[in-house]
């Protein structure tokens, strides 16, 4: 029997995208003034297609997304080669990575806001909407 709705599954996933995006984004600020080193990111892409893996679809017409496509690795961290901001061979851009930083900040703190409304909810309903 499942307590909670799939919901809960779902905002937790979120919640731990955004914190595995947090530590990547907090590493890369860490490291802007270390010689050769590469920026990294989040793949949000594979995070989905790692949860996708796991649910069985069919496609029962032929304008449904064909969601079956395995050609996505599960690598879910992903280092930026493409350049070079720094005369070091360094590759962080410290304005796109408060930028991001911030922007990361407000979608966990969404998140756990509708997390709360959730669990608020069944907290209601727990007793018996009083």
């Amino acid at each position: 029997m499942n307590l909670f709705s799939n919901t809960f599954s779902t905002l937790e996933n979120a919640l731990n995208y955004s914190s595995t995006r947090q530590k990547v984004i907090t590493n890369n600020i860490a490291n802007v003034d270390t010689p050769n080193y590469k920026a990294q990111d989040v793949s949000f892409k594979n995070v989905l297609q790692d949860s996708i893996d796991s649910i069985k679809t069919i496609r029962t017409d032929p304008r449904h997304f064909d969601l079956s496509d395995d050609s996505t690795d599960s690598n879910v961290t992903i280092t930026q080669n493409n350049g070079s901001y720094n005369n070091n061979g360094n590759s962080v851009d410290i304005d796109n990575e408060m930028s991001n930083l911030a922007s990361n900040q407000i979608f966990y703190e969404s998140l756990i806001e509708l997390e709360k409304g959730k669990l608020s909810s069944l907290l209601n309903v727990v007793k018996g909407g009083q």
